[in-house]
């Protein structure tokens, strides 16, 4: 897995930064559902949260004693009603929010049980580059360039 960058990807610069500078780090697992072929879940944020609408991936905060393992398992239970087979650590990201400082432990994932069911009233889609749907939230935009990367693709990943 590699290792996050010293310096966060900083989202929306000229909005006031909660907490300020010295902001305690949030850990986040998410979920990066892929199927055989090649397409992968994206989940819109629920109704009444932060970025409402924006669409990421799946997962959600490391609660204290917890692995980033056992939350993605937990979280992908309750948000999307999946049960999840092998965690594959990825890539972690840094993201510096206006409401929040993340830190972002990407897993792939390739075996799921469970039929999806979207618990938070989010809607899902399974996209391909480039993503249809918009907005994309800024720590997913990564993301899909990494798949880019990965899979020699040219051209925009995201509007």
């Amino acid at each position: 897995m590699s290792r996050p960058s010293a310096k966060p990807l900083v989202a929306h610069p000229e909005r006031p930064r909660e907490g300020g500078p010295d902001r305690a780090e949030v850990e986040v697992a998410v979920g990066v559902l892929i199927r055989p072929d090649g397409a992968f879940l994206l989940t819109s944020r629920p109704p009444g949260k932060v970025y409402e609408g924006y669409w990421e991936f799946p997962g959600g905060k490391v609660e204290p004693g917890e692995t980033v393992e056992r939350a993605l398992r937990r979280e992908l239970v309750e948000e999307i009603g999946v049960v999840i087979g092998a965690v594959h650590p990825w890539r972690i990201e840094r993201v510096d929010y206006p409401h929040a400082l993340v830190r972002l432990n990407f897993c792939k994932v390739f075996e799921w049980s469970g039929e999806m069911h979207m618990h938070e009233g989010q809607s899902f889609a399974w996209e391909t580059l480039p993503v249809q749907v918009r907005p994309v939230l800024p720590g997913t935009v990564p993301v899909l360039e990494w798949f880019a990367q990965e899979r020699g693709f040219e051209g925009a990943t995201h509007a």
